[in-house]
């Protein structure tokens, strides 16, 4: 990086510091990292639940009821985690997501656009997108223990809980046979 640019960076974290700004115990750069874990898994909570809600309005087949019941329920609880995750970004002194745009730059969860998508490729599209967001919320997780954040940790332990749920349900509706696990 430049030194222009640098200098342009930690004049906007000032800004940042003194405008929107929260007191806290934290060390600012275990704020920083915190905040931007928790500002690029909200981008992908965000997309998933779009790709949720999609799947849920798109669904169709032999299952539809217990499938659209399904991707309905899951859809709330995605949506459910959006403010406590923003603003627990907020309650930590940092910042959080302005646009679509920039979930957009910040997703890691593909879009589909497809018109068409099976029932069977729409669960497990959903089940390894889930899976990954466990695995990113577990890498903030480990953020939140260096930085000693102990709330945010808690409430990342109660999501990511809950998408392995999702994850688990999504699975076990995409299994080719019973009893098979591969």
């Amino acid at each position: 990086m430049t030194g222009s640019k640098t200098a342009a960076m930690k004049a906007g974290e000032a800004h940042v510091r003194t405008y929107l700004g929260t007191p806290t115990d934290l060390k600012q750069d275990a704020v920083r990292n915190i905040a931007a874990g928790l500002k690029e898994t909200l981008a992908d909570v965000f997309a998933l639940y779009i790709k949720t809600k999609n799947f849920h309005w798109h669904m169709s087949g032999r299952h539809f009821r217990d499938y659209h019941l399904l991707l309905d329920e899951q859809g709330e609880q995605i949506f459910a985690m959006t403010d406590p995750m923003a603003e627990r970004a907020r309650k930590i002194g940092g910042t959080t997501l302005h646009s679509v745009g920039e979930i957009s730059r910040l997703t890691k969860v593909a879009d589909n656009d497809a018109e068409y998508v099976t029932p069977e490729d729409m669960l497990a599209e959903l089940r390894e997108d889930n899976l990954a967001l466990t695995t990113r919320m577990r890498a903030v997780h480990a953020l939140c223990d260096e930085g000693n954040d102990v709330a945010t940790a808690s409430l990342l332990e109660v999501w990511i809980d809950e998408t392995e749920r999702r994850t688990w349900f999504l699975f076990e509706a995409t299994r080719p046979a019973f009893g098979s696990n591969s």
